[in-house]
């Protein structure tokens, strides 16, 4: 998925279809948890559309939950929820800051290598 050591630092206009990549799953990743979380918090914590969403966004954003929540089945489902937000926030961070230290790295590499040469 990623040029080797030894190959040349990928052009910027493929770098950059290579990071809008990377964007676009972790947007639907993104869409995908809000959804669910949107929709636990309004059956399970009786919470309001609104509401819901606003919970499951401030735990996707490593914020923490918003609210009273009442019922048991929704105290549990946020529990839950807080912790696949947490895993979800860590790895779509990882996700997106990829390439970009790949590219940094490779970089890096490709110029050590050229001063090598010239010294």
């Amino acid at each position: 998925m990623y040029e080797l050591h030894t190959e040349p630092l990928l052009p910027f206009k493929q770098f950059a279809y290579r990071l809008a990549r990377h964007g676009g799953i972790v947007a639907l990743v993104l869409i995908f948890s809000l959804a669910v979380g949107t929709t636990g918090f309004h059956w399970l914590a009786l919470q309001e559309w609104i509401d819901a969403f606003l919970n499951s966004s401030m735990l996707l954003g490593g914020m923490g939950p918003v609210g009273e929540i009442r019922s048991s089945a929704g105290k549990i489902f946020a529990s839950i929820y807080a912790l696949y937000a947490g895993i979800v926030f860590i790895g779509t961070s990882g996700l997106l800051l990829a390439p970009v230290l790949h590219r940094l790295l490779h970089k890096m590499r490709l110029e050590e290598k050229q001063s090598r040469r010239k010294g």
